[in-house]
């Protein structure tokens, strides 16, 4: 990398962090079909924002009927872009079944992540396993938590707001040091993309 350039020397590689989160999740659970993987990508990432202020993919989600769902995502899953694809198989119709059944097309690359978030990875696949979506859905509904306080706050189909996994359990930041957090990210970010 040239700095002279102008190259940027701060990367996030959250493209990256959703492909291979994808490919994990396909490999270390079973069932893990559409509405398995969005529920596992946002414990992953409102865990982690939960004790980093930070998501792990960067993705946005919505409190639809069954759950969060990372809107953008289900959308490119119509029509994926070259490097989802070339990782992930998915399907352009259902099985006999009527299940999409996604394969990874490559091998989960850890270099991408940091310890923490392969951490949360792995317990989350482990706690998971052998859930079905159905089995999940109870968990992703539970009173208080984020999908539930924007249903009844906001309404259908709106953005969960990463700040709603903030709460009072020793794993969780308080919220002057996730605000505190988001400032410092934001000046970085600010620092080094000029």
């Amino acid at each position: 990398m040239d700095l002279s350039k102008g190259e940027p020397i701060f990367i996030e590689h959250t493209r990256e962090k959703l492909i291979y989160s994808i490919v994990y999740f396909l490999e270390n659970t079973k069932y893990c079909f559409k509405t398995k993987l969005f529920k596992l990508l946002y414990f992953l990432d409102f865990f982690h924002f939960k004790q980093t202020a930070r998501s792990v993919t960067g993705l946005d989600y919505f409190a639809w009927e069954k759950g969060p769902v990372p809107r953008d995502l289900f959308e490119e899953f119509v029509n994926p872009k070259q490097d989802l694809a070339q990782c992930i198989s998915i399907p352009k119709s259902k099985d006999p079944d009527g299940i999409f059944r996604m394969r990874p097309r490559c091998k989960f690359d850890s270099s991408f992540f940091t310890k923490r978030e392969l951490r949360l990875m792995q317990q989350i696949a482990f706690i998971f396993k052998n859930a079905k979506a159905e089995d999940m859905i109870e968990v992703t509904h539970l009173p208080n938590m984020p999908w539930d306080k924007t249903i009844k706050n906001k309404g259908e189909y709106e953005k969960i707001e990463y700040l709603l996994a903030i709460d009072n359990t020793k794993e969780s930041l308080s919220l002057d040091e996730v605000m505190e957090r988001i400032d410092d990210i934001n000046t970085i970010e600010a620092v080094f993309r000029k």
